[in-house]
């Protein structure tokens, strides 16, 4: 019996929901432009302390400050685009521009010469970086956004969310080369040509690719009926602020969000304190044979990271995305636990057997939630009769972001709490050694284990998302049949009228 509702509950992709192969790839290289602008500036930055010798303190606020005010605007940016009715559609223009003004700001940005003082350095490039950010969120809130419309179907979505995050992948294995490039004496006078170089090659990728899926992809909702006006400021902020506390208020979001902000934070925590324990544990201070098991560890993660990707979405079309979850991060957490025998003095390059492992965490977690969020939306629609994509996709980057802030932070007081001092260098205490391996390892498997017990009681299964999506249909069909009743009514009052007054 329970198999056979298992087979029953399976349901096929129509034809008509597929989405063409060229309308992924397309949408796939706005992933790409996506995460090369976060993976290049995180590598880029260390030129304003390593070239232009700014203060490591400033150039860390530098990073801060336009963060929050990327997080700030998302909410916004995503109600605006919502909103929004164009002949071109609902996302399309505002992806189109703002893949324009990010791509030009971003070469700007890094346009830095020697010879200004430390106070110029510090408000140019924060300036500039406050503007880029709000040109991109201009462009990837939407391209989010549309990502989560373009097909109804339950497994089409996690298919299109896996081809993206495949292709978006290669921008963390490229990354790690650019500070080899831009130092590469036979190329560049120095590090900071070499940086202003290379923002223009950067940013000319960003505006060419991010303009792509503007221009070719189709929008599921680009034509909906134009939405009721609301006039003046304070009325229109009051439906943002309506509209961002039913987001906060739909349960099925609120768990896909913690979710992520637990596996995803508790695997930059662990980052933070993996080169600590390569470093003084492993290697006892040197600093070269730790950067190579390091730089190693990471291709080989980003390597399998791309097959990871496949895996997920191949066993989610054929075991529903939630069974997909369970299985994904269970292996995520066996690879963090095979880091406490990987961290090896004797055999330091034991631990790129764990690699592979944990690679299953984040690998399927953008894949498989973005595809969730999608089906979060139908059931919005099917309770407030809007669609709000945009709107969804930016609280939850919202939270994204809030977390990276806070797992910053957090990982700082964590290292003073083990006892590490840098002044003792490789003579670290056995203490201070086993706590940092303790929160590497121990943090992530808790969060990890914590996602997984939020996501068995997430309800939106394959059998309820495709009674969600007829359930929607049907009550759009049912509003356009009514429109065009009303505008029949209209048209026969009109004639009426008409013949009333010639008689």
């Amino acid at each position: 019996m329970p198999q056979e509702r298992r087979q029953s509950t399976r349901h096929v992709t129509a034809r008509e929901d597929r989405i063409p192969i060229f309308q992924k790839a397309i949408y796939s290289i706005g992933g790409l432009v996506n995460n090369i602008q976060a993976a290049a500036l995180g590598s880029m930055v260390i030129i304003l302390n390593l070239g232009l010798g700014m203060n490591p303190a400033l150039v860390g606020l530098i990073g801060t400050i336009p963060r929050i005010i990327d997080a700030v605007i998302d909410p916004f940016v995503g109600y605006t685009s919502d909103n929004t009715r164009t002949r071109w559609g609902r996302r399309r223009p505002f992806i189109f521009c703002g893949a324009i003004s990010a791509g030009l700001l971003y070469a700007i940005m890094f346009q830095l010469y020697h010879g200004h003082s430390q106070s110029f350095y510090f408000w140019y490039f924060l300036g500039v970086q406050v503007l880029f950010l709000i040109g991109f969120t201009f462009y990837s809130i939407p391209w989010i956004a549309l990502g989560y419309e373009m097909t109804p179907d339950y497994h089409e979505r996690t298919r299109l969310q896996g081809a993206s995050n495949f292709i978006a992948q290669f921008a963390w294995v490229i990354a790690p080369w650019f500070f080899k490039i831009m130092d590469n004496k036979n190329m560049f006078i120095d590090l900071v040509h070499g940086a202003r170089i290379l923002a223009m090659v950067i940013g000319a990728f960003i505006l060419f690719g991010g303009i792509l899926p503007a221009i070719f992809n189709k929008e599921h909702f680009g034509k909906l009926p134009k939405p009721k006006a609301i006039k003046g400021f304070v009325n229109n902020m009051k439906d943002f602020f309506s509209g961002f506390a039913i987001t906060l208020k739909n349960r099925p979001f609120v768990k896909l969000c913690a979710v992520t902000f637990l596996i995803f934070n508790g695997f930059m925590l662990a980052s933070a304190f993996s080169a600590y324990v390569i470093f003084f544990y492993v290697y006892h201070g040197d600093y070269s044979k730790g950067g190579t098991l390091l730089g190693w560890f990471g291709s080989l993660s980003s390597i399998c990271t791309f097959c990871v990707i496949f895996l997920t979405t191949w066993i989610s079309t054929r075991i529903g995305k939630r069974n997909t979850f369970f299985i994904t991060i269970s292996i995520s957490i066996i690879g963090y636990a095979l880091k406490w025998i990987g961290y090896s003095p004797e055999h330091p390059y034991l631990l790129l057997v764990a690699a592979p492992f944990i690679a299953f965490g984040l690998g399927s977690l953008f894949t498989l939630v973005g595809s969730m969020i999608a089906d979060v939306c139908d059931l919005d629609e099917l309770t407030t009769e809007t669609r709000r994509e945009g709107m969804y996709g930016a609280v939850y980057w919202w939270i994204v972001k809030l977390g990276m802030a806070g797992a910053s932070l957090l990982a700082g007081i964590l290292l003073n709490v083990t006892g590490f001092n840098i002044a003792l260098g490789a003579n670290q205490t056995t203490q201070t050694l086993f706590y940092m391996r303790l929160c590497d390892i121990g943090i992530p498997i808790v969060t990890s284990l914590a996602a997984i017990f939020i996501i068995m009681t997430f309800d939106i299964s394959e059998a309820r998302a495709h009674d969600t999506r007829k359930q929607v249909e049907r009550r759009r069909e049912e509003r356009r049949s009514e429109e065009r009743r009303s505008e029949e009514r209209r048209e026969i009052e009109r004639r009426s009228e008409e013949r009333r007054k010639e008689a």
